[in-house]
């Protein structure tokens, strides 16, 4: 479960205990509501966390007057729905931005081991493409563009910290899949 002391804000006593609340209610109904519009579950759990990091900012920025929560808890879900959305519709890799990748990332192997290089980086291809589409949109956008976390954040309106899970998760997927390959 995530705790409001895990996120760098600072949030009011009265208010924390009540959005943890609120959250620890709707964290199941919201993962379910994102499962059923998004084509992998890791990205329905990243939208229901950047949820939660938003009605934080929210209530920090004087949010005391929502009258109702849960329905305003719903509204961030729903737009960021929408922003998901659009960022697959429009997310910028394309066959050319995957060999890049696939190029950079694909290590020299042992001699020993005899391994052709181009057979490892069709798989390492084939790995890269079973990954989500934001997934494959932040590796992009760091190793091709070199665009830092922040500035992808930026353009993917997600959080720097989320865009260095999306790496982790895309590099551990790489290497696990090359590791069985090898």
């Amino acid at each position: 479960m995530l705790h409001a002391a895990h996120v760098d804000m600072p949030v009011k006593p009265d208010h924390a205990h009540g959005l943890l609340r609120l959250f620890s209610e709707q964290r199941a109904p919201l993962n379910s509501y994102f499962l059923k519009r998004t084509a992998h579950a890791w990205d329905a759990q990243d939208l229901v966390q950047e949820t939660y990091l938003r009605l934080l900012a929210a209530d920090q920025h004087g949010a005391d007057g929502i009258r109702n929560p849960e329905a305003y808890l719903y509204t961030i879900a729903a737009n960021l729905m929408k922003k998901h959305a659009v960022m697959r519709r429009n997310a910028p890799v394309g066959s050319d931005g995957l060999e890049e990748i696939i190029e950079r990332l694909t290590t020299p192997c042992d001699a020993a081991a005899g391994v052709d290089r181009e057979v490892r980086r069709q798989r390492l291809g084939q790995l890269i493409g079973r990954l989500s589409p934001k997934c494959r949109a932040v590796l992009v956008m760091h190793y091709r563009d070199e665009l830092s976390y922040r500035e992808i954040g930026e353009q993917l309106l997600i959080s720097a910290s989320m865009v260095k899970k999306y790496i982790v998760k895309a590099l551990t997927v790489c290497r696990q899949g090359m590791g069985r390959y090898d």
